[in-house]
């Protein structure tokens, strides 16, 4: 374990994934299976495997699902659950206050519940020197979602909601699609994050999303977060069932070889 990988994260989990019915008409969408891999399940594995020993994982639509599937350890890791009784009216801001005693326990990897990613994505967190890191990738035709841009200094300059294709453009800034992946410090969870949520929900703004705190922090608060590029490595944000089959393509045996064969040209 390096020394900038946290021994604790919070996963988000507690939408309803509507967009991925009928898959998730009887089991929320982090259960959904890559190639017979839930998506939490292998977020918890990669967590376990970089260092992490705990794990709060914020549920709502069919919890005792996830409660089952994860129980109180998971390997190594020890579960806790955080309970959202309106996930079905608020947005991934609110779950993420209501982890708020989790993230003032320390430096914490943010993940969401719909990401299915390898285990190199956390270890691009951890390899940063800097205090405060989000995982991206080049974002490309079949991406949607929220984009950012980058400062010549590699440090997220600029939060874009609601990207497409059609966004990209040809002469104009490099888009990243965030991971949802992030590595927070304690510092700036107790200083910034924290009491950021406070006053949001405390406004009644509950269906605000997490990318929209951290646009807000970024832009007009000063936080300086960096960006991890994780080009090149195995990922995709699970939304649809077009998202599914991509992220099946992405992560068969061929892409598998081929993901291997990048990290050893890296580690050479």
């Amino acid at each position: 374990m390096t020394a900038h990988t946290p021994r604790n994260a919070v996963i988000l989990a507690a939408g309803s994934g509507t967009r991925l019915r009928p898959l998730t008409d009887l089991r929320p969408k982090p259960l959904v299976e890559v190639h017979g891999t839930p998506i939490l399940h292998n977020a918890i594995r990669n967590l376990e495997a970089v260092g992490v020993e705990e794990v709060t994982i914020v549920v709502g639509y069919r919890k005792d699902a996830i409660q089952y599937a994860c129980g109180s350890r998971f390997g190594e890791v020890k579960i806790n659950y955080v309970e959202s009784t309106v996930f079905d009216r608020t947005g991934s801001a609110y779950s993420l206050w209501l982890a708020r005693n989790s993230l003032l326990s320390g430096d914490c990897y943010l993940l969401e519940g719909d990401v299915f990613f390898e285990e190199n994505a956390l270890r691009c967190l951890a390899s940063s020197d800097t205090v405060d890191v989000a995982a991206v990738a080049p974002f490309d035709s079949r991406m949607q979602g929220s984009a950012v841009t980058l400062s010549e200094n590699g440090f997220i300059s600029g939060f874009r909601m609601k990207q497409t294709a059609a966004d990209i453009e040809s002469n104009g800034p490099g888009l990243f699609k965030t991971m949802n992946i992030l590595r927070l410090s304690s510092a700036t969870l107790s200083e910034t994050i924290v009491p950021s949520l406070d006053e949001i929900i405390g406004s009644g703004a509950t269906q605000a999303y997490t990318e929209e705190l951290l646009a807000y922090l970024v832009q007009r608060r000063g936080l300086q977060l960096a960006a991890a590029r994780c080009d090149g490595l195995r990922w995709y944000e699970i939304d649809s069932t077009d998202d599914l089959k991509i992220a099946e393509s992405i992560f068969g045996p061929t892409s598998a070889q081929s993901s291997a064969r990048l990290l050893a040209r890296r580690v050479v």
